[in-house]
């Protein structure tokens, strides 16, 4: 348990940015667990406390802003299905280099901070007992 600091990437992401933060700060997140953790990859979550990764947001899908932000370690990034303006409230946070993600998925942020705490997420699709964001808030 403890904190993790993600640095915002509105000159990346801006409408992605702000959804982050109006989701944060409105308590979505809270108790939220992370629903799929891979070792080697990511840990994905948002889905809006079911656990199962099929929720998202009362909010409309957002259209993808896709950049040449490599995917590596720490950066986090939105989840969607396989078709580009789907994202909404999942994201995930990378645990090592996955450039083949590139410019296909959009890059909002980055973890600054304790990114311990993402690594010692417990593991699986969905994990046993999966870690949960306790609170989030956008600062």
């Amino acid at each position: 348990a403890g904190d993790v600091t993600i640095k915002f990437r509105p000159d990346l992401a801006p409408k992605h940015v702000e959804r982050i933060a109006e989701l944060a700060d409105e308590g979505f997140y809270d108790g939220v667990p992370f629903h799929r953790v891979i070792p080697g990859f990511m840990a994905q979550g948002g889905d809006g406390g079911r656990g199962d990764g099929t929720g998202g947001s009362s909010k409309p899908n957002l259209k993808a802003e896709f950049s040449a932000e490599p995917h590596v370690r720490g950066v986090c990034s939105m989840a969607r299905t396989n078709q580009p303006d789907t994202a909404n409230s999942q994201f995930f946070i990378v645990f090592d280099d996955a450039r083949f993600l590139d410019k296909q998925y959009t890059v909002w942020g980055e973890v600054t901070d304790g990114m311990d705490l993402i690594d010692a997420l417990p593991k699986g699709e969905p994990p046993k007992t999966p870690g949960k964001i306790v609170k989030a808030r956008a600062a």
